[in-house]
């Protein structure tokens, strides 16, 4: 018998950033952090955020929330272990957003530009446009699932074997 009592469970609360408080927001820090350095990361964010803001006349957070909800991508592949055969699998909110800004980042920093802000600031303004970097990767993704469309009950049978 174990001696932890599951009445004291504590469950973890989501972290809130100090401007926006959008849990979003601290995702995308999180991503961006090198090294530990969240004040940094902070900096960054909160200047593309006024760089946003300045070019728009928009609500820079609306600008951030489209730019992800148009790269979050629906659909992903999977390689089936043991061969080459790669299978779509649907994939949940959370993972999907997480995704996004990955690639949101990837593609920041690999942009030529001035700095990490403005770098940032133009990515999430072309992926709320619908073009850029980012959205390429999604349409990839989604062009690669659906090429390999055939696999999904492959995926299914195998599953009931075991």
């Amino acid at each position: 018998m174990t001696r932890r009592s599951t009445s004291k469970t504590k469950t973890k609360d989501a972290k809130c950033d100090p401007i926006y408080h959008n849990r979003l927001v601290n995702m995308l820090v999180n991503r961006i952090m090198k090294h530990g350095k969240k004040s940094l990361a902070y900096k960054i964010f909160y200047r593309a955020m006024n760089k946003i803001q300045k070019s728009t006349k928009k609500n820079p957070l609306f600008i951030l929330r489209e730019a992800i909800c148009r790269v979050t991508p629906q659909i992903s592949v999977k390689t089936k272990s043991g061969s080459t055969e790669k299978v779509p699998v649907e994939i949940r909110s959370i993972t999907g957003k997480a995704l996004a800004i990955r690639w949101l980042l990837m593609a920041s920093r690999k942009r030529t530009g001035r700095n990490m802000a403005f770098k940032l600031s133009s990515e999430l303004l072309d992926a709320a446009k619908g073009k850029g970097v980012a959205i390429h990767k999604r349409e990839e993704t989604h062009k690669m699932a659906e090429a390999n469309r055939i696999f999904v009950n492959f995926r299914k049978s195998t599953k009931s074997m075991k």
